[in-house]
């Protein structure tokens, strides 16, 4: 497939409100949010894990359609390729010499094709100009910036690294495994450090040329509403005030998607609520809340975050 694909890709730190922000994003007119196609390799093409629509992978027709318009169906994809190539090239410690490079590679090329195929696929299957890859990760956002049939627009998710932190030390079943499996829980100290190597490789990011927004998840949450009509307009819609419609007073109702991977948020059909998790205010304790605000100053000032969380 030779067509360029518009994506919209966000990007942060896993528990910045990703999940949230695609979700709303995949109720808008011209736009499909895919979830996080990083994983379609493993938990979906092999594992067959649960599509966010509720069925297997391998039962979803939206899937089957895709993988046959990409790849002449997913039996056709060599999975142990695609990993292979992952490991040489979509590591946060590759990611210095993917930003200073003039010349990205074989390997880098030939890795971004393949995601540069699904996003293709999914626009013809669903119609949409714009598909939502909310893969997170900012090597793989490095990666796709060197593929010639992907418009890239990168959403830069940002949450308060001390809610963030909090959130990695929760304990989260994954339904897709029907009760088999959890999602990966960080210590306060190693999430800070992830908080920090990830956003500023998205800034990084924006200096090499790609288009980039960063959005802040306490601000959207504050008002969703503009938050939509801004990240349309840059990914290239235009709404209309109908378009918003499923958007209520604190809340959301949603329809059933097909997110490949991702929070379990991406279940949810009906009503969502549309409220700010500060429960890491309190929750947090005291010397865990100074550490990572003391790891992470330098960005939760540039962001605008108060060091003194109880100046909130």
């Amino acid at each position: 497939m030779s067509k360029v694909a518009r994506v919209l890709f966000l990007g942060g730190l896993g528990r910045s409100g990703t999940t949230l922000v695609e979700r709303l994003l995949g109720e808008l007119p011209g736009m499909c949010a895919l979830g996080e196609v990083v994983h379609l390799w493993q938990r979906d093409i092999r594992d067959d894990e649960r599509c966010g629509c509720g069925e297997r992978f391998s039962g979803c027709d939206f899937w089957r359609k895709i993988g046959e318009r990409a790849f002449g169906g997913w039996d056709k994809v060599d999975v142990d390729r695609v990993h292979a190539l992952r490991d040489a090239v979509e590591r946060t410690r590759h990611i210095p010499r993917l930003a200073t490079t003039t010349a990205p590679g074989s390997a880098v090329t030939e890795y971004a094709s393949y995601y540069a195929r699904v996003y293709a696929a999914a626009a013809e299957v669903s119609g949409a100009p714009v598909v939502i890859d909310s893969s997170k990760h900012s090597a793989l956002a490095h990666v796709l910036r060197w593929a010639p049939d992907i418009d890239l627009r990168v959403v830069h998710m940002v949450r308060d690294a001390r809610g963030v932190a909090y959130s990695w030390t929760k304990r989260v079943a994954r339904p897709e495994t029907d009760g088999a499996g959890e999602m990966t829980r960080y210590s306060p100290g190693r999430s800070a450090l992830l908080w920090n190597a990830h956003n500023a490789a998205f800034g990084l990011l924006a200096r090499r040329g790609v288009p980039v927004r960063r959005i802040r998840y306490e601000e959207f949450l504050a008002s969703p509403r503009a938050g939509l009509i801004r990240l349309a307009d840059f990914a290239g819609l235009t709404l209309h005030t109908a378009d918003l419609d499923f958007l209520r007073a604190g809340h959301a109702d949603l329809r059933a998607g097909h997110s490949a991977a991702g929070n379990p948020m991406r279940f949810t059909v009906g009503r969502l609520a549309l409220r700010r998790d500060d429960a890491w205010v309190h929750a947090l304790p005291r010397s865990q809340r100074r550490l990572v605000g003391a790891v992470c100053s330098p960005l939760l000032h540039a962001y605008g975050y108060p060091l003194n969380p109880e100046a909130r």
